[in-house]
């Protein structure tokens, strides 16, 4: 029987390390920050005074000599620190590849003690979590207690270690056989993004938008108020500045798990996805950013791409372009401003949301170029009330 097709697969668990095993973890953390911090200076003066660049496998050679001359090294597990000098070479690799597409740049930037937040075991052992699977073993820091709140399944081959405000996580990530995908619906939809409704489907299904952003607001803007009086390096700033870090990863959790249920239903129920393709980044600079960055629907496109191609689902995106402006039945355009939320067709008379049309016109746009999808996923959608005029 043929293989399938290995694939990599995260799992991500909370962590519970005690306060000396915590000292330790921020501590592996702050000395990878400036290790990485000191090979980017490295490479950048090498390049500076000798026109040289180095890699990754030259900065890892001097690594011994790192922990001679500095002995807090010695309690980093050697393969961590190898990892560091691997991420920063992905940041050069990463900015010269958009330098020859000709996109911005972004040169590779120091890193302050808040945004680097991880290390990773690049071969961790394949026992590293314990039988009960309530201990994950950690070179150099010891078991550490880990809640599994589900099983993981493959080949562990990476465990990295992150630090979300002031939790701990393991992230396992293991090579598992793909799977199987879902069993065809026969159905296609099409669906349009919006921030009044997050979703609009073209079979007339509307998801909320819960704008967990602004709900959060007013907490926020008393939490942050709170920051700015205190003193800077106290400990009471440090306590409110945790404060102001666990609402925004609250709100960022809340639109996560909206993301990942809207994205599940809509790949359990559907063959084809087809959505608009937005220049997201161009509309956070308008009016309506608050709101584009509260829906979170780069967020979401990412996470129905993800849960598309496990279940072997097709996602199409299509030109925007008029979209909400021509009649789905006629195919009449009726140009009216954003403000005004119902579509009228003065070609057919045809009455309904404008957001529905919208969704019904990118269904059509996507089938013509999905031609080898099932033929059972051609099924044409729900239609919509319409109320024709006299």
């Amino acid at each position: 029987m043929r293989t399938r097709e290995a694939t990599l697969k995260a799992y991500k668990y909370r962590l519970y390390p005690t306060r000396a095993q915590e000292d330790a973890l921020s501590l592996t953390l702050t000395l990878c920050q400036r290790l990485y911090n000191g090979m980017l200076e490295e490479r950048r003066g090498a390049y500076k005074k000798a026109g040289k660049s180095l890699t990754a496998y030259d900065q890892m050679k001097s690594l011994p000599e790192v922990k001679a001359a500095l002995p807090e090294y010695q309690g980093v597990n050697a393969q961590v620190l190898q990892d560091v000098a691997k991420r920063l070479d992905k940041s050069f690799k990463g900015f010269f590849r958009r330098v020859k597409a000709g996109h911005k740049a972004g040169y590779p930037r120091f890193r302050g003690r808040d945004r680097y937040d991880s290390f990773t075991y690049p071969q961790p052992s394949q026992h590293s979590v314990s039988g009960d699977g309530k201990h994950v073993y950690l070179p150099k820091i010891g078991n550490v207690r880990i809640r599994l709140h589900r099983p993981f399944s493959g080949k562990l081959k990476t465990l990295t270690v992150k630090r979300e405000g002031q939790e701990w996580y393991a992230v396992l990530t293991c090579e598992a056989p793909r799977a199987e995908p879902l069993p065809l619906t026969g159905s296609a939809v099409g669906i349009d993004l919006g921030v009044n409704h997050l979703v609009i489907t073209s079979d007339g299904e509307f998801v909320d938008n819960p704008r967990f952003l602004r709900s959060a607001q007013k907490r926020l803007r008393v939490a942050q108020r709170s920051l700015s009086r205190k003193k800077r390096g106290s400990n009471r700033r440090k306590k409110a500045k945790a404060a102001v870090a666990r609402l925004h990863l609250k709100v960022k959790r809340q639109r996560d798990d909206l993301h990942h249920k809207v994205a599940l239903k809509l790949v359990r129920e559907n063959d084809l996805i087809a959505h608009e393709e937005l220049n997201i980044t161009a509309l956070t600079r308008t009016r309506l950013s608050k709101s584009v960055l509260d829906a979170g629907w780069a967020g979401l496109l990412d996470k129905l791409r993800a849960k598309a191609e496990e279940a072997g689902r097709v996602v199409v995106g299509v030109c925007p372009k008029y979209t909400s402006q021509d009649c789905h039945q006629c195919g009449h355009r009726e140009k009216h401003s954003l403000s005004v939320r119902e579509f009228i067709c003065k070609g057919c008379g045809a009455v309904l949301n404008r957001d529905w049309n919208a969704a019904m016109n990118i269904l059509a746009r996507a089938l013509p170029s999905v031609g080898n999808v099932d033929q059972r996923v051609m099924r044409s959608p729900r239609s919509p009330a319409i109320h024709r005029g006299e």
